[in-house]
């Protein structure tokens, strides 16, 4: 199975607040966030998370990334810094590969996979999907981004009840 997630936002506190979250401090929203991936996603599957793992260091981003399943790949996102700490390399072997934008085509459908909404992607016209995050959005962005007839989802964890969303449900979507 084909995952994706964005803006878990690990050990943010303020994230709580800011979004509206479910959870009384960071220990619980930490705690679901990894339960709730867990629960859905097995060793072998693929995760592709977009952007925003946790503003925190190195070690931090470690403890959360090697308690989650799955082979992991990571789109940075504004909050990734991490990722780009030299400390990091001794962990960097929890993902296959970090990058900033990546265009996979699966089932003959093309993605785009950006942290950020952007108007207009690669193969737009052509039907290609925009995958993304970043803006918290709620799961009503969705169904209102599918009735305008644009062809963006926002995967992030506050869109999908805190859990990674699977590459099947996405294409169910858009059928």
């Amino acid at each position: 199975m084909i995952f994706f997630t964005s803006d878990l936002h690990f050990y943010h506190e303020k994230i709580i607040r800011h979004c509206n979250r479910p959870f009384k401090n960071v220990d619980m929203m930490n705690e679901k966030l990894i339960a709730n991936w867990n629960n859905i996603v097995a060793p072998d599957d693929e995760v592709y998370i977009l952007g925003d793992v946790t503003m925190e260091g190195p070690e931090k981003a470690f403890a959360m990334l090697s308690q989650l399943k799955g082979v992991k790949y990571l789109i940075r996102g504004n909050h990734d810094r991490f990722a780009d700490n030299e400390a990091w390399q001794q962990y960097s072997w929890v993902f296959r590969w970090v990058k900033d934008y990546h265009e996979p085509v699966w089932n003959s459908q093309k993605f785009v996979l950006f942290h950020y909404p952007v108007e207009e992607w690669a193969d737009y016209y052509k039907g290609a999907i925009h995958l993304h995050g970043h803006q918290h959005n709620k799961a009503i962005y969705n169904y209102q981004q599918k009735q305008a007839g644009i062809n963006r989802y926002d995967v992030g964890v506050d869109a999908n009840g805190f859990a990674p969303v699977s590459l099947d449900t996405i294409m169910v979507f858009f059928k």
